[in-house]
């Protein structure tokens, strides 16, 4: 299964490299997807100025592959973002964070000119939150107080075990949630003191869907 998995994965990476061009900056996201897109991405390392990266994951992984890793605060642009999904749907919206990078990933795309999600053909949802939690970066010492705030919007706070974020974060891993208005309860949980990023890329959502598929790679602008 993961081997097939990985195929669909690869296909959709695989696509994603012609949209690499001489000269341009790439942010980078994290995870096992993105993981086949730097082995992809070194194949054409020369042409690009360098990388963001999103995590210390995604950075090893790119100084390992001799790629060049940038600053975001040492560049005035970045052309392109390239990152994955817990789940999306057809409107290229989705929920991120599952790896635990969330912050670093709404950073970057939200500072990039255009986002480019790749994904295999499972990630793909019709309704957001049936599958996944919605991931959450909060401040330890607020922690008791956003827990609290999440159970008002109905959601289901879990904290996350034995995990600290890039910045020193926890996370909480929100269930339950009522996804039906995604871009209001982006924001509730952004305006709730604590909080440093929620997992939900509504606001900031891909600009191009790229699915691996059995018949190939299915584009979605």
């Amino acid at each position: 299964m993961n081997k097939y998995v990985n195929k669909l994965k690869k296909y959709a990476c695989i696509e994603a490299i012609n949209y690499i061009y001489p000269g341009i900056t790439v942010g980078i996201g994290t995870g096992s997807t993105i993981k086949l897109f730097i082995e992809e991405l070194k194949q054409v390392k020369h042409l690009i100025k360098g990388a963001v990266s999103s995590s210390k994951e995604s950075t090893k992984q790119l100084i390992k592959n001799k790629i060049k890793v940038m600053d975001l605060n040492d560049i005035s642009g970045l052309q392109l973002y390239i990152d994955s999904a817990d789940e999306i749907n057809k409107n290229k919206q989705m929920i991120k964070g599952g790896g635990g990078a969330l912050t670093g990933e709404k950073i970057i795309s939200s500072f990039s000119d255009s986002f480019i999600c790749i994904v295999d053909e499972n990630k793909i949802v019709k309704d957001l939150g049936k599958f996944f939690p919605v991931p959450v970066e909060v401040i330890p010492m607020s922690i008791n107080y956003v827990c609290s705030q999440i159970k008002k919007l109905s959601g289901i706070p879990k904290i996350r075990k034995s995990f600290i974020t890039d910045y020193g974060n926890l996370i909480i891993d929100v269930f339950n949630l009522n996804l039906e208005n995604p871009l209001y309860i982006e924001n509730k949980i952004n305006s709730i003191s604590g909080v440093v990023s929620v997992g939900l890329f509504i606001k900031r959502k891909a600009d191009i869907l790229l699915v691996g598929t059995k018949q190939g790679v299915k584009t979605y602008f």
